[in-house]
């Protein structure tokens, strides 16, 4: 019989993981719907009175490449390119730091341009606590790459010892799918996207 190349520690690892990621997919689809049931029980033109800020989409794409670079990155470590993995990990550190930096502009955006919205102030206000959880849990992400990039530097992972680096993609995919779908929720509670 075949002995699993997996660690009991490492089981723990992925199950704790993955409930933190569950628990999260509750809260922010908690939040979302929220937001979603309070814009359409309004009774103000408020969906299509204000655009949202363009930087939202641009940080979207952000967001996508710091994901896809993660993606990316565990496929090198599997296949002992770990210095590859590496310029991956710094890449898509630099990626997240941008999406960080656009984020906080249209947070801003947001902020300015809907305060003086009257009844509307607490839609928009809505969406931009939704927008900063959801920054808070990237700085989160910015932290464990940070974490799995001295890890690697220091030759802590390889093609079997890989958890650190696939739940910190993981995260970020987790990341992308409720930032999309929080986008959408925004798109469709406002007036579109700015030109």
């Amino acid at each position: 019989m075949a002995a699993s190349t997996a660690l009991p520690a490492d089981k723990r690892a992925q199950q704790g993981g993955l409930l933190f990621l569950a628990s999260l997919l509750v809260f922010f689809i908690a939040g979302i719907v929220t937001f979603v049931l309070y814009a359409s029980w309004r009774e103000t033109a408020f969906i299509q009175a204000e655009k949202l800020p363009l930087s939202f989409a641009w940080s979207t794409l952000c967001l996508v490449f710091v994901s896809g670079l993660l993606h990316w990155a565990v496929a090198s470590v599997r296949r002992e390119h770990c210095r590859q993995a590496l310029l991956l990990l710094i890449a898509a550190l630099a990626g997240s730091v941008a999406f960080l930096a656009i984020q906080g502009l249209a947070m801003w955006h947001v902020a300015g341009g809907y305060a003086t919205a009257g009844l509307e102030a607490g839609l928009a206000g809505m969406m931009l606590v939704l927008a900063l959880l959801h920054a808070l849990h990237v700085i989160g992400g910015v932290a464990a790459l940070v974490i799995v990039t001295i890890r690697l530097s220091r030759g802590l992972y390889d093609h079997e010892r890989h958890w650190g680096i696939s739940f910190t993609a993981l995260y970020w995919h987790f990341l992308d799918l409720v930032w999309i779908v929080m986008l959408f929720a925004f798109w469709y509670t406002s007036g579109g996207f700015a030109s």
